[in-house]
């Protein structure tokens, strides 16, 4: 009878056997209590231990599997228990075995199957993984939204640049075209003058000009006639021969005036180079007698020769 009840345990437990046990209650570092459990795969490595080591091996590796997880999840928080469930069955694991040798088992392994939380809990994490997400989300529209600002702004930071840019360009373009517009009708009207002046001085040339200020003259006074205006005019405008006189004296002044001027310019120039170009007098003072430097001497110190 002994020996087939040996028999009969040995082919029970050659074979790995999976072991699951009820929840039980344990508490985190954090005093959060926890509804755990989970499953154990067993191997049995020595019958005789197994039968005689121990009175039930399975019920022994299930409560020392129950009590070693207690004391693995008492060591870290409740957060910490969901990251490093991987860990917390190795370590379980490696406790087992360390126990179960002397009963003929080997642990193969471990896994929690189950963690409950109270309710309370549950919403509070809950209410933390939304307010989590919550933060993400605005988090991720106030990226967007300053990003779409940045974006914006160097828009407009470019708009700006280019528009100040092509502003410049006009202004040069358009002060260079008013500088060569007023070139232009500058060089036209020294132009007509040369023409005019030219024609002027020409043979006819002054009744050319008594003609072209008298017709200047009755135009002036038909554009008055045409218009409102309140003006000052002289006692003799009838008098059209008297207007163009005195016209053409001024003008008979000017021009004589410009000639004197241009004569006393011409003088000056003049008189300018002889003051500078020198005065080559060849002179040997080994031969001067008395005379002769009395002479050359009254010569050099009178106020003319100076000058």
């Amino acid at each position: 009878m002994q020996l087939y009840t040996i028999f009969h345990a040995k082919l029970r437990f050659e074979q790995f056997s999976a072991s699951s046990f009820l929840q039980h209650t344990t508490s985190s570092e954090d005093n959060v209590t926890l509804n755990l459990d989970g499953v154990l795969y067993l191997r049995v490595t020595d019958p005789h231990k197994a039968s005689y080591g121990v009175e039930d091996a399975e019920f022994a590796i299930t409560q020392l599997a129950q009590t070693t997880m207690r004391s693995e999840i008492g060591k870290i928080a409740l957060d910490t228990v969901f990251r490093e469930r991987e860990t917390l069955n190795i370590n379980i694991v490696e406790a087992l075995n360390k126990a179960a040798e002397a009963w003929g088992l080997t642990c193969l392994r471990y896994e929690i199957r189950d963690m409950k939380l109270p309710k309370k809990i549950q919403e509070a994490m809950q209410m933390q993984v939304e307010a989590e997400r919550k933060k993400r989300a605005s988090i991720l529209e106030s990226e967007g939204i300053r990003e779409a600002d940045i974006n914006v702004a160097e828009g407009q930071k470019k708009a700006k640049i280019l528009n100040s840019e092509a502003f410049k360009l006009e202004q040069i373009n358009n002060a260079e075209g008013e500088a060569n517009a007023i070139l232009a009708k500058a060089k036209a009207k020294a132009d007509a003058i040369n023409i005019v002046a030219q024609a002027i001085t020409s043979k006819n040339g002054v009744n050319a000009v008594s003609y072209n200020v008298a017709e200047q003259y009755v135009s002036a006074f038909s554009n008055l006639a045409q218009k409102g205006n309140t003006v000052l005019l002289p006692a003799n405008t009838g008098d059209v021969s008297s207007m163009v006189s005195q016209a053409m004296a001024i003008y008979t002044n000017l021009s004589e005036a410009n000639k004197v001027k241009q004569t006393l310019s011409e003088t000056e120039e003049v008189k300018e180079k002889q003051q500078i170009e020198p005065t080559n007098i060849n002179v040997n003072p080994e031969s001067w007698d008395t005379d002769t430097h009395t002479l050359f001497s009254s010569e050099l110190d009178s106020p003319d020769k100076q000058n």
